[in-house]
């Protein structure tokens, strides 16, 4: 049995090699020479006492392959839920050569846990060793990424062991929904579009309450305030302030007026007094004042950086535990309603 599910899953396997040989060739190849420009430019920069436009010049070098790589590692367990999951099962069925192997002393079951375990071995295997050379080789990159906090969607769900949990439960989702419908085109569009909102609704639902978040009110001054903007010629202002935790993820940041009230915006005109536009490349240490005169105070809730890891055995913990419970799904119907 063994040798039969590999002889249907070699020609993916070795696509899988190639395509993963090639990666770690490219990576291998252009990685010292990032690491080495980003230890010097810091080095030197460091020297000067100001880093900041050695880091966003950095990142805006690198931002084709940051984002690049970071889509390919995004879609990876989508496509193993796709074109590995969906169609493992449903193929047989829909042609029915599940009957001729359970005739040849092949239980259901072993039929089934040895699929299941050799191409989902595979799966984790092929996602897990992706994830571990995008985020060795992006690690540089990653240090500057100012405008990409650790726990958002886009840096997390493509670094350190979620994308493992990501490719089991892909993996198996595509499995089962293939049980259920038995025809392997519908089962890939609906795997797809399930494992889509499971994707989404993670980082917008449940991760940012995984832990209690924290919270602190922070008056604005010229050392924390990140942007303040106006809406054409009205009296309003919208502003928002960096945290000394330069990777949290922030949840919501409220600006709060004298009395501590949540306010939609501040009453700063744009035209006259200390915050008049100007040509210069920020509001003046006067605007700056004329908040604080005023009361105005920001309230931030967010998840701190050193939070990363915990995150990520947490969610991968929720991926892994839904995987399970899929299996034990696919075990149950194969032996109660399939036939």
């Amino acid at each position: 049995m063994i040798w039969l599910a590999w002889r249907q899953f070699r020609s993916q396997a070795a696509t899988a090699f190639a395509a993963l040989t090639v990666l770690g060739i490219v990576l291998a190849a252009t990685r010292p020479g990032l690491a080495d420009d980003y230890d010097s430019g810091i080095a030197a920069c460091t020297a000067r006492g100001d880093c900041t436009p050695f880091t966003e010049r950095f990142f805006e070098d690198h931002i084709p392959w940051f984002l690049s790589l970071g889509a390919l590692l995004l879609l990876l367990p989508a496509l193993i839920g796709l074109f590995w999951g969906a169609p493992l099962i449903s193929r047989e069925l829909e042609a029915g050569t599940h009957r001729l192997v359970w005739n040849q002393s092949i239980t259901r079951t072993r039929w089934l846990a040895v699929k299941l375990g050799l191409v989902g071995l595979a799966a984790v295997t092929t996602t897990g060793l992706g994830s571990l050379l995008v985020t060795w080789w992006s690690d540089p990159i990653d240090r500057t990424a100012r405008s990409f906090p650790r726990l958002g969607s886009v840096l997390f769900d493509v670094r350190g062991v979620v994308p493992i949990g990501y490719a089991a439960l892909a993996f198996v989702l595509g499995v089962t929904v293939g049980m259920l419908v038995r025809r392997p085109l519908p089962a890939m569009a609906l795997t797809l579009t399930v494992f889509a909102a499971v994707q989404i609704a993670m980082p917008l639902l449940v991760r940012p309450h995984l832990l209690p978040s924290k919270q602190v009110t922070t008056p604005i001054t010229p050392s924390n305030l990140e942007s303040l903007m106006f809406r054409g010629t009205e009296e309003r202002a919208w502003v928002t302030v960096k945290l000394p935790d330069r990777g949290a993820w922030i949840l919501s940041s409220t600006t709060l007026d004298a009395s501590g009230n949540p306010v939609d915006s501040m009453r700063i005109s744009p035209n006259t007094g200390p915050c008049a536009v100007s040509e210069g490349p920020g509001p003046s240490p006067a605007c700056i004042a004329e908040m604080g005169r005023l009361g105005y105070r920001q309230q931030v809730t967010y998840q701190p950086s050193s939070r990363f890891w915990t995150f990520q055995w947490f969610e991968t913990g929720i991926y892994l535990t839904a995987a399970l419970g899929l299996t034990g799904l696919c075990f149950w119907w194969i032996r109660r309603r399939l036939s």
